[in-house]
């Protein structure tokens, strides 16, 4: 990991911006970019694959990427910022949360952003997902702090869920809120040095999480499911009965499903679509981040882009980034699908417009 000397966001700043957005302009802690880390020119890539005719209703087949932004280790965990009109993602590797907006591009806005409490020896020391919450409040999935944390409107960054059972979680990966306010999330291994051999694990299995009542170093946590090898992107359905959560697992790649009962306990978990076929095909990249249209569809980061999946989960076509891609985001009146690729941010316009718009 290339190595970074950026000032801290002091929290007299946050304080100060806390009304802005869910974080404040980067220019009020005078942080720059790093080395090689750069708005882009807008330029079109990638392209548009249909598998089936319906996957015309959500892109065009002339569709392209823009790149807005390169340079980055590995970026993940979009979010988009209604209240300041922006796109917070994550660099894992530099322990970074970027900001990118249409009218200033792209700032740093969180460093660091994962490892608050100490060193971290592992190459994944930073924030994954993100989300925002009905109060305004950025939560991240916490890499080095194997935590989940969650920026106050007071600007204080704490923590609200590290461990179950006394035992600290692996790396908590991805999250999803329920209307309710309560948390689901992953936790595989990917933000230990040596994954499931490391010796600093505490837990036996890689878990999918429910944090009820979330608030500052409380709330009740439960183990959901200890079943899947390496849970990653998760998602609710647009009427929450279903949880999706995307499995990165190289042997076995797929997307489950489970129903979520009135208490959010989970049952009846099934592929929804399996993968293998994509990864064989010789496709960068594995099952990541997840996210749900309106209507149900499925924008699901994968072999070979993001993948356009209906409810019925047939696969309806890619949209191909060229890159291993980590996640995505819609964004803007919510028919901009935001992608992290790689070292790159990238956006489509679509005709689906996401959950929450």
């Amino acid at each position: 990991m290339r190595s970074i000397v950026m000032a801290a966001l002091s929290m007299a700043a946050l304080a100060a911006c806390a009304g802005r957005g869910a974080l404040p302009r980067a220019e009020a802690a005078s942080m720059p970019l790093p080395t090689g880390v750069a708005s882009s020119n807008g330029e079109p890539i990638g392209a548009v694959e249909v598998l089936d005719p319906r996957m015309l209703r959500y892109v065009d087949a002339d569709a392209r990427f823009e790149q807005l932004a390169v340079g980055f280790d590995w970026s993940e965990g979009p979010v988009w910022d209604r209240a300041a009109s922006c796109l917070l993602f994550s660099d894992v590797p530099k322990n970074v949360v970027y900001r990118w907006s249409a009218q200033t591009g792209l700032e740093v806005a969180l460093s660091p952003s994962g490892c608050q409490r100490g060193s971290s020896s592992g190459s994944e020391p930073g924030s994954n997902g993100l989300a925002i919450d009905e109060q305004g409040r950025l939560v991240l999935c916490e890499h080095g702090d194997r935590r989940v944390g969650r920026i106050e409107r007071d600007g204080r960054h704490v923590t609200l869920i590290d461990r179950i059972g006394g035992k600290r979680f692996h790396s908590p990966n991805d999250l999803a809120l329920h209307s309710s306010g309560a948390i689901f999330f992953t936790d595989p291994p990917y933000g230990l040095p040596s994954g499931m051999d490391d010796p600093s694990r505490e837990l036996p299995h890689c878990g999918v999480y429910l944090l009820r009542n979330p608030s500052e170093g409380g709330g009740e946590v439960s183990l959901l499911d200890a079943t899947l090898t390496r849970p990653n992107g998760i998602a609710l359905s647009p009427d929450e009965s279903v949880l999706y959560v995307a499995v990165s697992d190289g042997s076995a790649p797929r997307i489950v499903a489970f129903d979520v009962a009135e208490d959010l306990t989970l049952r009846g978990m099934r592929t929804f679509f399996d993968a293998k076929h994509l990864l064989r095909e010789g496709n960068k990249g594995s099952p990541d981040g997840l996210r749900v249209a309106r209507d149900g569809t499925l924008f699901a980061t994968g072999p070979g882009g993001v993948l356009v999946i209906a409810a019925d989960g047939v696969h309806l076509g890619t949209l191909r980034t060229g890159e291993a891609t980590a996640n995505c985001a819609f964004g803007d009146d919510g028919s901009m699908l935001y992608a992290t690729a790689d070292s790159r941010l990238l956006r489509i316009r679509t005709k689906a417009i996401g959950c929450g718009f």
